[in-house]
């Protein structure tokens, strides 16, 4: 049986991509947000290119995008990032991506992630599995912190979390594992998809940041949480890992002994 919501979320975040490479490649202005965040003329194109794609063909859907925030029905709703990354986007930096998920009824039910620059393409339907580019995902059976990796993104955005308290877990993580990288955004992700590492967090996210994660990883037999361990992309922050170490991790992450 075809799969309509997979192949025209596939080719919306192509579609989308293709819109961010050809900015990538030349001259983009970038303006700020509210928030102080970078945006630019590629973001702003490349969901609204992602709505025209997927309006026509499920109308009954609605969206909740980083640009243009809700539209629509909010019960089914696809959750789109069109440029995950933008700083290292504007700085010529290749590791940023389309992400694009699917949620019914509060689940993620269909996740899609499109590095445009790298060529890379994950994906994830609920029952389906989690894959890249035609090969199946699967986490490390590493079952011991002692000899895991753990990833990370941008420590200042960490610290301040529980009042330090976060800080603190993170520390003790470090200590407990074997090795540490720092890759933000989608890319430290993918390599605890991949069985490359075992553990990534990321403080300060929002939804559109991490939505086609919480089925990836599900799918390739991992767990994504936030601090606290409730699988949500709600919280403003993440915890995704090869399953086998999550709670160990939580634990750490949220002792209050010291």
């Amino acid at each position: 049986m075809t799969d309509h919501a997979l192949e025209a979320a596939l080719d919306a975040a192509r579609i989308g991509g293709a819109i961010a490479l050809r900015y990538f490649r030349g001259d983009v202005r970038v303006m700020r947000k509210a928030d102080q965040t970078p945006v630019t003329q590629a973001d702003h194109e490349a969901e609204v290119a992602i709505v025209e794609r997927l309006r026509p063909a499920f109308p009954d859907i609605g969206f909740l995008g980083e640009e243009f925030g809700a539209q629509g029905s909010q019960s089914r709703r696809w959750i789109v990032d069109p440029i995950d990354g933008t700083k290292n986007f504007v700085r010529g930096i290749p590791y940023w991506a389309t992400l694009l998920a699917l949620e019914e009824d509060g689940e993620v039910t269909l996740g899609v992630v499109y590095s445009p620059a790298t060529g890379e393409l994950f994906w994830a339907r609920q029952g389906q599995g989690a894959w890249a580019d035609g090969v199946p995902l699967h986490v490390s059976p590493v079952d011991h912190l002692a000899d895991a990796m753990l990833v990370h993104s941008s420590l200042n955005l960490l610290r301040p979390l529980a009042g330090g308290r976060c800080w603190d877990g993170f520390v003790r993580l470090v200590e407990r594992t074997d090795r540490q990288r720092g890759f933000g955004d989608y890319f430290g992700y993918t390599f605890v998809l991949r069985g490359q590492a075992e553990l990534m967090l990321e403080a300060d996210v929002k939804p559109w940041d991490v939505a086609p994660f919480k089925v990836l990883f599900e799918e390739a037999g991992g767990r994504f949480s936030d601090f606290s361990g409730r699988p949500t992309i709600y919280a403003g922050s993440a915890l995704a890992s090869n399953g086998r170490l999550h709670e160990e991790a939580l634990s750490l992450l949220n002792d209050s002994s010291d």
